[in-house]
């Protein structure tokens, strides 16, 4: 039986994102994606001194709003986990949720001309990551493996959307 995965959307997410989001999850984890329920974040995951999200109030919302599912929320605020000063997404390792900010991995964020390519390649690379983590998966150090951490763009940018054969290897689906 093939297990399944619900995108829970905060905000402007578009289809096409989405979309392609589900097809990369499908196809590195032959899960089930149901894509695009949508949900309003928690008021008290906000901070207004940072003007950010903090992401482990929202893995918990999610964790609580849909209890016994494997969710992947996604986003298009900006997220942050003490002591970073921004995160892409954060995760329950071995656990039902997993969560994507977009808006830091749109070039529109840093002022730069509109790229839904960039922003789609990006997104799907992140949320193949974080739905990793849920599926049991840490952080790798092979060289391209979509489970390396990213912490900047360019990290995000230079890694693949493939896992590793180790990866693969260690895969809980």
């Amino acid at each position: 039986m093939q297990k399944g995965l619900q995108l829970v959307t905060f905000g402007k997410i578009s289809k096409s994102v989405l979309d392609d989001i589900a097809q990369g999850l499908r196809r590195t984890y032959n899960l089930k994606v149901d894509v695009g329920q949508e949900d309003k974040l928690p008021v008290n995951a906000y901070d207004s001194i940072r003007h950010q999200y903090l992401a482990d109030k929202i893995v918990d919302f999610l964790a609580k709003r849909y209890e016994g599912k494997k969710i992947l929320g996604i986003t298009d605020q900006d997220l942050y986990t003490e002591p970073l000063n921004f995160v892409f997404g954060q995760a329950q390792l071995n656990g039902g949720v997993a969560l994507l900010s977009i808006a830091r991995l749109n070039p529109t964020f840093y002022g730069e001309k509109a790229d839904k390519n960039l922003l789609t390649t990006r997104a799907v690379k992140e949320a193949i990551h974080e739905v990793g983590h849920v599926l049991g998966l840490r952080h790798c150090t092979t060289p391209r493996c979509v489970m390396q951490f990213s912490n900047s763009l360019p990290e995000v940018d230079e890694k693949s959307k493939e896992l590793c054969w180790k990866c693969k290897l260690n895969l809980r689906v």
